[in-house]
Parts: C-alpha cells; sequence; structure tokens
C-alpha cells in the first residue's frame, strides 16, 4: 500500500469561464413566481420540477445535447447551508458554473467541495467527477484550505489500523511538518517513561507498534500561543476489559482527536495566522497483550496524581492527561483537546453535534458565535463541579471511570480539568469523528468536527 498522502487530490473546482454548464439553484418560488430563466423555467414546468431540497433536473438543448441544470433547494435554504455538496455526487462529470443561487458565494463553493470528497485509497478510482466554477466574489484560497483540512481528517480517519497505526500516523505528521516547515521531535517507546510519561506508555505498551507522544511547533515566539492535543488511540480494543465485537468495528476512529487537531493545524500553517503553534499527539494502540495494563491497577501520572484503572476501556482520559499535563506546563493564550471521549456524549447529543466544556465563559460565547457563523454544530455543556467527587477513587488520588454510569462525559471532561490548572483559556471537545449517514457534504465514514468552528475563532484573534 502506498504511503499516505494528505496533499495529492484532485481539485473539485475548475477555471474554466465561460466553458461552463450553468445550474440554476433555486427554490420552489422561484418557479411559482417564474424569476428564472425563461429556457430553464419552460422545462422546469414542463417537467414538473418543484425545486424540492436536493432535487435535480437535467436541461436539454435545442438538440438534444446537455445544456445545464435546475437545482432544488427547497422553501428554507438556510436549513441546508451546504446542500450544494450533492451536486458533486449527482451532476454528469463536466465543467459548471452555479448561475443564480440564494446562498453566499463562499458556502455556495465550500458546500460542493465537502460533497465533493471520496475515499477510494482501496479502491479502483471511480468515474470522472464534476468541477465546479468557484464565484468570483468567493475566497478561493480559504475555501481550498478548509477543504485540504476537513480532508486531511476525513482520510486519516478512515484509513484502516493496519495502515494508520502508530507508526503510520507518525509519518503522517512528519509529512504535515515538512509541507509546512514545522518541527516534529517524537518520544517513543521506554522512553516515554524516561521523560515521564507513563501514563501514555501504560496504555500503549502491549501494542506492537511502540506508544509514542509527537510534538509539532510552528510559528513565530511572541505571538498568541495556541496549544492543541489530539487523542491518538489509533485502535482501540478496550484492552482486558475488551469491547464486545460489534462495538469494535469502529474503533480505527478512536484517533479521531488526533486527525482533527491536524486538520485545524494545517489550516492554521497555511493560512500563516499569527500564532505559535504547538501541537501535542498522545499516539497509542490499546491492544490485549501479557503485559497490558489491568483494572485494579494504580499509576502515577505526569502531574504527580495517582490514577486507579477501574476500566481498561477509558483509556483515552489516560493519555490524555499526561499530554495535558506537559501542556499545562506553560500558559498559552488558547489550549484546546479534542477526542472520540465518551459514548455518554453521544447519548446526550448524537454523533452530529460535539460538546465541548470550558469554565471560560467568554471563549464559550466566542466558539458558540463562530459555530453558528460558519455552520459547524458545536453544544456547551457543563464543568458541573458537583459531580467533580465521582472522579476521585477510594485508595488513589482518581478513578479513570466512575461508577454508576452517570454523567459519563462531564465527568471524562472533570477528570482531564485535574490535569489543567494554570491554563484558564482551555476548551475540551468531546466529537464522534464520524458520519452515520451520508449528508449532502459528506459521505459515511470519518468526519471533521468543530475545526472549521475553531478556524473561524482563530483568524478573527490572531489575523
Amino acid at each position: 500500500m502506498a504511503p499516505f498522502q494528505f496533499i495529492d487530490r484532485p481539485s473539485p473546482f475548475n477555471a474554466k469561464k465561460g466553458k461552463t454548464l450553468p445550474i440554476f439553484a433555486v427554490t420552489p418560488a422561484h418557479i411559482e413566481t417564474g424569476t428564472i430563466d425563461p429556457i430553464a423555467l419552460d422545462w422546469a414546468r414542463k417537467a414538473g420540477f418543484k425545486a424540492e431540497s436536493g432535487a435535480l433536473l437535467m436541461i436539454p438543448t435545442g438538440d438534444g445535447h446537455l445544456g445545464g441544470a435546475l437545482f432544488g433547494l427547497g422553501r428554507n435554504p438556510s436549513d441546508a447551508p451546504f446542500l450544494t455538496g450533492k451536486l458533486a455526487r449527482t451532476l454528469p462529470a463536466g465543467d459548471w458554473h452555479i448561475e443564480t443561487a440564494p446562498l453566499t458565494a463562499n458556502r455556495l463553493a465550500l458546500g460542493y467541495g465537502l460533497g465533493s470528497y471520496r475515499f477510494e485509497r482501496y479502491k479502483a478510482a471511480s468515474a470522472e467527477a464534476p468541477t465546479l466554477l468557484i464565484p468570483a466574489d468567493a475566497d478561493a484560497a480559504d475555501i481550498r484550505r478548509q477543504l485540504a483540512g476537513v480532508f486531511l481528517a476525513r482520510d486519516l480517519i478512515n484509513t484502516p489500523t493496519n495502515d494508520m497505526g502508530p507508526d503510520a500516523l507518525e509519518e503522517a505528521v512528519r509529512a504535515l511538518g515538512e509541507h509546512y516547515k514545522a518541527k516534529v521531535s517524537v518520544i517513543a517507546g521506554d522512553d516515554l517513561l524516561k521523560e515521564n510519561f507513563p501514563l501514555i506508555h501504560t496504555v500503549g505498551r502491549a501494542s506492537a507498534e511502540a506508544p509514542r507522544l509527537i510534538e509539532l511547533t510552528w510559528g513565530r515566539k511572541g505571538h498568541r500561543r495556541v496549544t492543541l492535543v489530539g487523542k491518538g488511540v489509533c485502535f482501540d480494543t478496550g484492552g482486558l476489559d475488551i469491547k464486545p465485537a460489534a462495538s469494535m468495528l469502529l474503533m480505527k476512529k478512536d484517533m479521531g482527536g488526533a486527525a482533527n487537531v491536524l486538520g485545524l493545524a494545517l489550516m492554521i500553517m497555511d493560512a500563516k495566522l499569527k500564532v505559535e503553534l504547538r501541537v501535542l499527539l498522545p499516539v497509542v494502540e490499546n491492544a490485549i497483550s501479557a503485559n497490558a495494563f489491568r483494572p485494579g491497577d494504580i499509576y502515577r501520572s505526569r502531574k504527580g496524581l495517582t490514577v486507579q484503572i477501574d476500566n481498561t476501556d477509558a483509556e483515552g482520559r489516560l493519555i490524555l492527561a499526561d499530554a495535558l499535563a506537559l501542556a499545562d506546563e506553560e500558559e498559552s493564550d488558547l489550549l484546546v483537546d479534542m477526542a472520540t471521549l465518551t459514548g455518554a456524549a453521544r447519548v446526550a447529543l448524537g454523533p452530529d453535534l460535539p460538546p465541548f466544556f470550558t469554565d471560560d465563559e467568554d471563549l464559550a460565547h466566542d466558539l458558540s458565535e463562530a459555530s453558528l457563523t460558519v455552520d459547524d454544530p458545536i453544544w456547551r455543556m457543563p464543568l458541573h463541579m458537583g459531580y467533580d467527587k465521582d472522579v476521585s477513587a477510594r485508595i488513589a488520588d482518581l478513578t479513570n471511570a466512575p461508577a454508576g454510569g452517570m454523567a459519563g462525559a462531564i465527568t471524562a471532561a472533570l477528570f482531564l480539568k485535574r490535569f489543567v490548572t494554570r491554563n484558564r483559556h482551555w476548551v475540551h471537545f468531546d466529537i464522534y469523528g464520524w458520519a452515520q449517514a451520508e449528508r449532502p457534504h459528506s459521505p459515511v465514514g470519518g468526519e471533521a468536527q468543530a475545526i472549521r468552528a475553531l478556524y473561524h475563532h482563530l483568524r478573527k484573534i490572531a489575523g
């Protein structure tokens, strides 16, 4: 299998001004009032086209050739801001432009680009795809940048663990660092113990591929300091508290936090934002072997807090604890961690709405505002200190799996909070990293979540 490629992908866009077929993106009101191109309107009415959301109708020329297309936006286009992504999978091959649309140019083009994603590393290439002319008033460079970040996250998650284990994930980080002239360093294997990262070592020591802490740094000192921490469990068997087979099927995505952090890092570096960027990725495989960590074991963390292992399947918070402790040894203007951490978050909000946790009220407001601005849904949940007692253990400082099964996403966030004592501007995202059903802007599979909102926020504060 060829090495992982994060940058080599055909563009969903074209630059053929005047040589493209028109798409009339319309609502039912356009058909009812007749406020579109007369030829397109006549064909729509003859064909009974109602402009329902996502409906597509080809328009022939007088001599029977393809002359264009009608695309339905439904009565409330704002309900599906990236509906144009469906065009990337339903239009016939060719070069197209959108003639009319009650959408902003950036939404129109970004939606199309997001919907153009294909993961074909293990299949014969599909038929030639259509391309779209980016509207002249769209920010083409930034659209391409966001797509590159999203597609990187999707590709990393979609790649199975036999080709995306700890070694391969490190290679992908090194390739990204080389492309943007960032510095990458790695602490691996027993060196983790020498450098005081005992929890990362504990979780990953049973794997055939060594556990590691990957660090990527970029930018100029003196700029705003941004630290990103991403959970990188390349596969999670559950350890000795083994998962049932059905629960293991998607566990290649348990490095979705690391994948999303890298997608965000790509956007930051490509935009040359004035930040001092630090990316920390604890990367392991939670495997089963004679030396696997056990329920009931107690380990001392980098911060000095002891942790009792009450479930080996609650491993993500362990590796994040050591990485966050390192991050917290210096102050950042923004400290973000992202992890596919708890099923409780999915029970609370479903797969498409990742919760975030922070004590910083201004940051919470700004992130929520950014989410709405760029249609990248997130939802704040509370760091309710009334549950903090549940994170304590009888004979250790902390338990990694509080008893009772209640408020699991909150107690996981409170566990992580114990390792962030210096940084006031910290936010934890509990993402799913997977699209369970096809949507206009994404197929089933690995998904980027919250990183466009974070990128928008960083652009606003860093320039």
